[in-house]
C-alpha cells in the first residue's frame, strides 16, 4: 500500500463536503477549485509519520495534487525533515501549491522560517510583494519562527509593508504577527499601533489587540 492509497483509505465524502465549505472552495473564493476527501489533521499526521522517509521527489510528487490533504501531507512530512537549503528549494519552487491558509500556517515558519533564523531575509520582503496570496502570507507566517527567539524586527516590518493589503485573509495573519510581537514586547507593540491603527483594516486591529486589557480594546476601536 503507499501513501495515496493509505490516504484514499480512510476517506469521508460527509467531512469532504463540509471542509470544501469551510476553506472556501466555490466560484470567486480563495480555494476554488479546492478538492477534499474528508480527513482530518490528526488522521494526516499518522500517515505522515508513516511515510517519514519518503523521497522528497515523492513527497514534491505529492505536493503537486489537486486533492488538498495530499498536498497537507506533503508539507507535514516535509516539516519534519529539517531545514536543508535542499527542502527550502523545494518548498520554494512549489508555492502555487502551499495555496490555503492552513497548508501555509502548518509549514512556513518551520520550513523557511527556520532556515532564515541566521541568515538574511531578504527574500521574505519579495515574496511580502508578490501578487500571490499564499506568498505574501508565506512571508509573514515565517516570521513566527523568529518571534519564537524573541526577535520581533522583521515582523514589525513586513507588517508595515502589508498594512494595506486587501485581503481578508491577510488583514488576519498581519493582525496575528501584531499580536504575538505584542505577547513579547507590548511597547513596541504599542508604538506602531500609535503609528498606524487608525488608518489599518478593523478584522487586523482586532486579531492584534487580542489579548490586551478590554479599556484599551475599545479605546483603539473607538478611534478606527
Amino acid at each position: 500500500m503507499n501513501i495515496q492509497s493509505d490516504l484514499q483509505s480512510q476517506k469521508n465524502p460527509e467531512k469532504a463536503k463540509l471542509l470544501a465549505k469551510y476553506f472556501k472552495t466555490g466560484k470567486g473564493e480563495y480555494g476554488e477549485g479546492d478538492v477534499f476527501i474528508g480527513l482530518t489533521v490528526p488522521q494526516l499526521r499518522k500517515i505522515a509519520w508513516k511515510y517519514a522517509n519518503l523521497p522528497l521527489s515523492d513527497i514534491e510528487k505529492l505536493l503537486h495534487s489537486p486533492i488538498h490533504e495530499y498536498r497537507l501531507t506533503a508539507l507535514i512530512i516535509l516539516t519534519g525533515k529539517g531545514n536543508t537549503k535542499e527542502i527550502v528549494d523545494l518548498y520554494l519552487r512549489n508555492t502555487k501549491y502551499i495555496n490555503n491558509w492552513d497548508l501555509v500556517d502548518l509549514s512556513s515558519h518551520k520550513i523557511l522560517g527556520t532556515f532564515l533564523l541566521d541568515k538574511p531575509r531578504t527574500l521574505l520582503y519579495k515574496l511580502a510583494k508578490s501578487k500571490n496570496i499564499w506568498e505574501r502570507r508565506i512571508a509573514v507566517i515565517s516570521t513566527f519562527a523568529f518571534l519564537r527567539e524573541k526577535d520581533i524586527s522583521d515582523s514589525l516590518k513586513l507588517t508595515e509593508i502589508l498594512l494595506h493589503d486587501s485581503h481578508d485573509l491577510m488583514h488576519k495573519a498581519v493582525g496575528w504577527a501584531l499580536r504575538e510581537v505584542g505577547k513579547i514586547d507590548q511597547k513596541a507593540e504599542e508604538r506602531f499601533l500609535k503609528k498606524h491603527y487608525k488608518s489599518m483594516p478593523r478584522t487586523m486591529l482586532r486579531y492584534a489587540i487580542e489579548k490586551m486589557s478590554e479599556e484599551k480594546r475599545r479605546k483603539y476601536l473607538k478611534k478606527n
